[in-house]
């Protein structure tokens, strides 16, 4: 573990320049899920900025309900809530927010370059390093929170992982030695600040994470809930859905599913 830094409430919130994102910390040593943690904060009216982080997650959980494995102390495991004037199918907004968030932040305290696989994932070199999932509370119709949860390999050792060995990264594996999550979690907050405040202005992150995207002109297989499909990556629309151009030349558009460059 980094020298001497644990992750505490007051560490996090010294000197954090953000006007909403972070002013309310919730540090648990050990949790399930900080995202099951935060939706039951969020329906019981916890303000959004509200930030919930943990050293270890016991069900930590990333899309498709996969288990996320990091041992304690070696990533940044953490949810926010927001509560934002969106309509639901506007949500994936906040996943773009936060994944250029993530991938500036890594690069300026690290120097490393990631990218972002779509829909909610951060690469480098091809290895996973960070996952998000985005889960939403409505009344009715009506979006009434989202919570962004983040799973960033900061310290993670995956060499005796098995298979997440040849998937899975960290940047302290990327380095050669290890990183201050509580650097890196500061920069993030702040640029998640910024992102948002200019998302509640009406300004969409959507054509810069478009520009990050590793999957945009290439060829691969998108496994969804119902079909598997193959074709071209032509891009993304306004609200994050794979534009996919199929092998019999139709255009697809796919809200949620799983990708693999095709060999």
């Amino acid at each position: 573990m980094f020298v001497g830094e644990k992750l505490t409430v007051e560490a996090i919130k010294r000197g954090l320049p953000t006007r909403l994102i972070g002013r309310r910390v919730i540090v648990y040593p050990r949790i399930g899920s900080t995202n099951d943690e935060a939706k039951r904060l969020a329906e019981a009216g916890e303000p959004e900025g509200t930030l919930i982080i943990a050293d270890e997650q016991t069900a930590g959980r990333g899309r498709l309900q996969r288990l996320w494995w990091a041992p304690a102390g070696t990533a940044l495991l953490m949810s926010l809530i927001f509560r934002p004037d969106l309509a639901p199918h506007q949500a994936q907004r906040l996943t773009m927010l936060c994944s250029l968030a993530i991938c500036e932040a890594i690069a300026g305290t690290t120097g490393l370059a990631p990218v972002v696989k779509w829909p909610n994932d951060v690469l480098l070199r091809g290895r996973k390093v960070c996952g998000i999932l985005t889960e939403l509370g409505f009344e009715g119709p009506r979006l009434t929170y989202a919570v962004v949860g983040m799973g960033i390999n900061v310290n993670v050792d995956f060499s005796g992982a098995g298979e997440l060995a040849s998937t899975a990264t960290s940047l302290a594996q990327e380095l050669g030695h290890e990183v201050s999550r509580l650097e890196l979690l500061r920069a993030i907050l702040v640029d998640i600040d910024e992102r948002y405040t200019r998302l509640r202005t009406g300004k969409s992150p959507h054509a810069e994470w478009a520009a990050r995207l590793a999957t945009t002109g290439q060829r691969v297989v998108v496994t969804t809930p119902g079909e598997q499909l193959c074709g071209v990556a032509e891009g993304v629309d306004d609200d994050g859905a794979l534009l996919l151009r199929d092998e019999n030349g139709l255009l697809r558009r796919i809200l949620a599913g799983d990708v693999t460059l095709r060999t």
